[in-house]
Protein backbone atom coordinates (compact mmCIF):
# COMPACT_ATOMS: atom_id res chain seq x y z
CA UNK A 1 0.00 0.00 0.00
CA UNK A 2 1.86 3.83 -1.01
CA UNK A 3 1.02 6.68 1.44
CA UNK A 4 -1.64 7.85 -1.56
CA UNK A 5 -3.51 5.16 -0.95
CA UNK A 6 -3.12 5.09 2.81
CA UNK A 7 -3.72 8.85 2.88
CA UNK A 8 -7.20 8.88 1.37
CA UNK A 9 -8.59 6.68 3.73
CA UNK A 10 -10.69 8.01 6.47
CA UNK A 11 -9.42 7.41 10.28
CA UNK A 12 -12.31 6.19 12.77
CA UNK A 13 -11.57 6.04 16.54
CA UNK A 14 -13.27 2.73 17.63
CA UNK A 15 -14.08 3.35 21.06
CA UNK A 16 -16.15 6.66 20.13
CA UNK A 17 -16.49 6.01 16.82
CA UNK A 18 -15.28 9.14 15.89
CA UNK A 19 -14.15 10.05 12.49
CA UNK A 20 -10.92 12.08 12.99
CA UNK A 21 -10.04 12.93 9.40
CA UNK A 22 -6.76 11.63 7.42
CA UNK A 23 -3.23 11.38 7.31
CA UNK A 24 -1.04 14.01 6.23
CA UNK A 25 2.28 12.64 6.77
CA UNK A 26 4.03 9.27 8.36
CA UNK A 27 7.09 9.14 10.76
CA UNK A 28 9.76 6.66 9.39
CA UNK A 29 12.34 4.86 11.43
CA UNK A 30 15.60 5.61 9.52
CA UNK A 31 17.11 2.46 10.41
CA UNK A 32 14.47 -0.04 9.57
CA UNK A 33 12.66 1.76 7.05
CA UNK A 34 9.51 0.67 8.79
CA UNK A 35 6.43 3.18 9.37
CA UNK A 36 6.00 4.64 13.39
CA UNK A 37 3.55 7.03 13.74
CA UNK A 38 0.67 8.78 11.17
CA UNK A 39 0.46 12.69 11.73
CA UNK A 40 -2.95 14.12 11.50
CA UNK A 41 -2.23 17.87 11.58
CA UNK A 42 -4.30 19.89 13.88
CA UNK A 43 -6.97 22.62 12.06
CA UNK A 44 -5.55 25.43 10.52
CA UNK A 45 -6.21 28.83 12.50
CA UNK A 46 -7.03 31.82 11.09
CA UNK A 47 -6.59 30.29 7.45
CA UNK A 48 -3.35 29.21 9.08
CA UNK A 49 -1.99 32.61 9.52
CA UNK A 50 -2.02 32.04 13.18
CA UNK A 51 -0.40 28.38 12.81
CA UNK A 52 -2.21 25.22 13.43
CA UNK A 53 -3.75 23.27 16.19
CA UNK A 54 -2.82 20.28 17.62
CA UNK A 55 -0.87 17.55 15.83
CA UNK A 56 -2.15 14.00 16.25
CA UNK A 57 -0.14 11.45 16.44
CA UNK A 58 -0.94 7.66 16.15
CA UNK A 59 1.40 4.81 17.19
CA UNK A 60 1.30 2.02 14.37
CA UNK A 61 0.30 -0.17 17.06
CA UNK A 62 -2.88 1.63 17.67
CA UNK A 63 -4.06 0.56 13.83
CA UNK A 64 -6.66 -2.07 14.80
CA UNK A 65 -7.68 -2.70 10.91
CA UNK A 66 -7.26 -0.92 7.81
CA UNK A 67 -10.29 -1.74 5.20
CA UNK A 68 -11.10 -0.32 1.95
CA UNK A 69 -12.30 3.12 2.75
CA UNK A 70 -10.98 3.48 6.55
CA UNK A 71 -8.68 3.07 9.21
CA UNK A 72 -9.63 1.83 12.11
CA UNK A 73 -7.49 2.71 15.50
CA UNK A 74 -7.95 2.47 19.35
CA UNK A 75 -5.89 5.89 19.82
CA UNK A 76 -7.47 8.35 22.70
CA UNK A 77 -9.37 11.34 21.04
CA UNK A 78 -7.24 14.93 21.48
CA UNK A 79 -8.51 16.88 24.46
CA UNK A 80 -10.75 20.00 22.97
CA UNK A 81 -10.32 23.26 24.32
CA UNK A 82 -13.56 24.68 23.72
CA UNK A 83 -15.98 26.06 26.26
CA UNK A 84 -15.96 24.57 29.24
CA UNK A 85 -12.36 23.33 29.55
CA UNK A 86 -11.32 26.35 31.85
CA UNK A 87 -13.08 24.59 34.40
CA UNK A 88 -16.64 27.19 34.33
CA UNK A 89 -18.59 24.45 33.21
CA UNK A 90 -20.10 22.53 30.18
CA UNK A 91 -21.95 25.18 28.75
CA UNK A 92 -19.70 28.27 29.86
CA UNK A 93 -18.76 30.66 27.45
CA UNK A 94 -15.68 33.65 26.90
CA UNK A 95 -17.30 36.90 26.48
CA UNK A 96 -16.90 38.61 23.06
CA UNK A 97 -14.84 41.22 21.77
CA UNK A 98 -18.04 43.51 21.85
CA UNK A 99 -19.17 42.49 25.35
CA UNK A 100 -15.56 43.32 26.43
CA UNK A 101 -15.37 46.80 24.53
CA UNK A 102 -18.59 48.18 26.07
CA UNK A 103 -17.48 46.57 29.62
CA UNK A 104 -21.05 44.83 30.27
Amino acid sequence: MTFRELSKKEVVQLEEGACLGRIDDLVIDPETARVEKLLMLGRPKLFGLLGRGETLVIDWGEIEKIGTDALLVSTKLPETGGPGADGQGPDAKKPGLLHRLLGG
